[in-house]
């Protein structure tokens, strides 16, 4: 065969592997578990017999939770996800702490402002000034705000970033999944906003390839410990292992620190579970390319260590995996090759097949599906600029801060 044909022999290859062996990452299935079901009635009363409702925790027993929300100049998207936090229905204890990381927009002002006069959660603005050297500022904000949730004494902490909306039982859910399976850290991968064509061509393929990444079902078998990560726009984190896994503290250089603290969590004996959610959605807006070309760039060598090889490892599998298929079958019909017809073709079409369960997720044209290998390229440029912009001293830069060496994802 021609260097072509093996080209796309070795493309086909890797999807077929892919596709039957990376914990179907391609299945859109993993959502929130059902909580435990309800204990029979009683002969006597015709009443379920005391202890676990259908929600799966004893009844008026409900553990105590706080919301904590760092936020740094979130005066935009703020009136679109705070009320649906302090509108929560959860029947037990909960409040609501956001903590102002330095924003100049009047984001605390405003929180207070939306939480006058309105019926909910209680909630708390507090400021924790400037980050200590070696704290990226979501850390540290998170680190004040567990702080002050501490001395409330919960038994539960909901980790949720500023953009993103709750549908109004989500709490009630999360912590019903959590007590009723036993889990340390229940994550939802909030549905991000799809409206803008940039957004319908990125975005679904950004949670495609977090999912390729980190395939849920993996990560929800307790027996793959290294089989870890967590979505941070939206996590439920047992206070107790949470304190036991020093966290934050821990993770406190880590940009990417929704795995980052997945890992913590399991190094510490913790259960995790990540799904995508239903009920939970993020309302940021990426309109342009240029807004998700920073969003993906400011973290995407970070997620490669900063390591150069790794770095063209990634590129080289990008290129096999997503680039060849289109280019060995165009170029097959274009020479006359058969084999790189026929395997380019194949791969093309497993491909776009396994694209097909996240656009009908977000509810997207499903003629998309054949555009991956573009959607592909643009990543790959994402990366290759992320590597540039760490070695040109801008590292992971957000709303007005940067870090030149941040940590992805700790391992200790």
């Amino acid at each position: 065969m021609s260097p072509l044909s093996w080209i796309a022999s070795a493309s086909l290859a890797a999807w077929v592997w892919l596709l039957l062996g990376q914990g179907g990452f391609w299945r859109t299935d993993q959502r929130l578990p059902a909580p435990t079901p309800a204990p029979a009635p009683t002969p006597a009363t015709g009443t379920p017999a005391p202890g676990t409702p259908a929600t799966g925790t004893p009844t008026g027993t409900w553990p105590r939770v706080v919301v904590i929300v760092p936020a740094r100049d979130e005066a935009e998207v703020l009136p679109l996800s705070l009320p649906s936090l302090l509108a929560q229905d959860y029947p037990g204890p909960a409040e609501v702490i956001l903590v102002d990381d330095g924003s100049t927009d009047g984001t605390g002002p405003l929180a207070r402002e939306l939480a006058r006069d309105r019926a909910g959660l209680p909630l708390s603005v507090v400021r924790p000034g400037e980050p200590e050297p070696g704290w990226t500022g979501k850390l540290w904000a998170l680190r004040h705000g567990i702080a002050l949730a501490r001395a409330r004494e919960p038994e539960f902490l909901l980790l949720t970033d500023a953009d993103i909306a709750h549908e109004p039982d989500s709490l009630r859910l999360l912590v019903a999944a959590a007590t009723g399976h036993r889990l340390d850290l229940v994550s939802q991968m909030a549905r991000l906003r799809v409206v803008s064509g940039w957004e319908r061509l990125i975005v679904p393929a950004f949670v495609y390839f977090f999912c390729q990444l980190y395939p849920f079902r993996w990560i929800n078998r307790s027996r793959r410990p290294l089989a870890t990560a967590a979505a941070g726009g939206c996590v439920l984190l047992r206070a107790e292992t949470a304190a036991r896994a020093r966290v934050p503290e821990v993770i406190r250089q880590a940009v990417i620190d929704d795995v980052s603290l997945a890992k913590a969590v399991r190094r510490a004996g913790g259960r995790v579970w990540l799904g995508l959610a239903d009920r939970v959605d993020s309302v940021r807006p990426y309109p342009d390319l240029a807004d998700l070309w920073r969003m993906v760039a400011r973290s995407a060598y970070a997620q490669l260590r900063h390591n150069p090889l790794v770095l063209l490892g990634t590129v080289v599998g990008l290129a096999l995996v997503y680039l060849a298929p289109p280019a060995t079958l165009v170029a097959g019909i274009l020479r006359g090759e058969g084999p790189a017809v026929w395997a380019g073709g194949v791969a093309w079409v497993i491909m776009t097949g396994t694209y097909l369960p996240m656009l009908r997720y977000y509810r997207q044209p499903l003629w998309l599906a054949p555009l991956l290998p573009y959607t592909a390229l643009l990543y790959l440029l994402m990366t290759v600029d992320s590597a540039v912009r760490h070695y040109q001293g801008q590292g992971a830069a957000w709303k007005g801060r940067t870090y030149a060496r941040p940590e992805a994802a700790p391992d200790r």
